[in-house]
């Protein structure tokens, strides 16, 4: 069995040129010799392909509207019936719900002004930011799935098993790039541990996809916090509770109590928070909070 990897692969770099499917795979970037998504609809998509490309894709080089997987005629390669939100395209709807992020491909037969000149070359990390259903250029139902760039700080690295094909060598590029990579294992895991329930409010969000729900860091990951990407520094929040975290709207005393909101923030036993981060969230976080204490110099 190999690994699928969420994230950057290792000794891989944007940029870096694959001079075909077989060697795009070997180099496990984009392990399909086919396929245009690589993922599934239980874990996620890990990579997609941009080559000759769906009528209704849109290539804005950081921003990608991105047609997702069947429907067209093999031949002609005209949509000739409708899409569904299952399979690949459930796949990234995964992502798009849990955060994960998928690695971009771009092939010389994509027409994009942003397309190489020959092979097969490695874009980088895109986060899936929202999808929808419409009425495509050929009259049937086409899902789309909006893909943003991720920054070099927000990349993360995740893994999980996938069956292993026969892979050749591979041709690349030398650049020099500086990555962060993360842990994508713990933003699971801390949904996992409470259910997809945000630990202030206890909301289960529901969607086409599966639950819904965001790990927040208490310490910021990257320059100036450089909070750990470890557990004791995630919660799992909905996306109102998220934001107000992140800018100060609520902190957390030591007893868990919620400062600036009422009630305490639910804690399960597995789930043991660092006092330091939370301390260091009241300190450079909230201000004019009912009895938050004021940031040290």
């Amino acid at each position: 069995m190999a690994e699928r990897i969420f994230g950057h692969i290792p000794n891989v770099f944007e940029g870096d040129v694959f001079e075909n499917r077989i060697a795009l795979s070997h180099s496990k970037v984009h392990r399909p010799t086919q396929a245009g998504i690589s993922g599934s609809q239980k874990e996620g998509a890990d990579s997609i392909v941009l080559s000759g490309g769906y009528e209704d894709d849109q290539d804005l080089g950081d921003v990608i509207v991105y047609t997702g997987h069947g429907g067209r005629d093999p031949i002609t390669k005209k949509q000739v019936t409708h899409q569904f939100l299952s399979d690949k395209n459930l796949a990234l709807a995964i992502n798009c719900q849990n955060g994960l992020p998928v690695r971009v491909i771009r092939g010389a037969n994509h027409k994009s002004k942003f397309s190489p000149e020959f092979g097969y070359r490695y874009e980088g990390l895109y986060k899936v930011v929202k999808y929808w259903r419409k009425t495509g250029r050929s009259g049937f139902n086409v899902w789309l799935f909006r893909l943003e760039k991720i920054t070099v700080d927000q990349a993360l690295t995740y893994q999980v098993s996938e069956d292993s094909p026969i892979y050749s060598k591979t041709t690349r590029t030398l650049t020099a790039q500086q990555r962060l990579n993360r842990d994508y294992s713990l933003t699971l895991k801390i949904k996992e541990i409470y259910n997809f329930h945000c630990q202030v409010c206890n909301t289960k969000i529901f969607t086409n996809a599966g639950f819904y729900a965001e790990a927040a860091h208490i310490k910021p990951l990257g320059e100036p916090h450089n909070g750990p990407d470890t557990l004791d520094n995630i919660l799992c929040l909905c996306p109102n509770h998220h934001v107000m975290l992140d800018f100060g709207g609520f902190t957390i005393d030591d007893d868990y109590s919620l400062i600036g909101l009422e009630g305490k923030l639910y804690v399960k036993p597995e789930h043991r928070i660092n006092s330091e981060f939370i301390r260091y969230h009241r300190e450079h976080f909230t201000f004019n909070l009912p009895h938050a204490s004021q940031p040290s110099s």
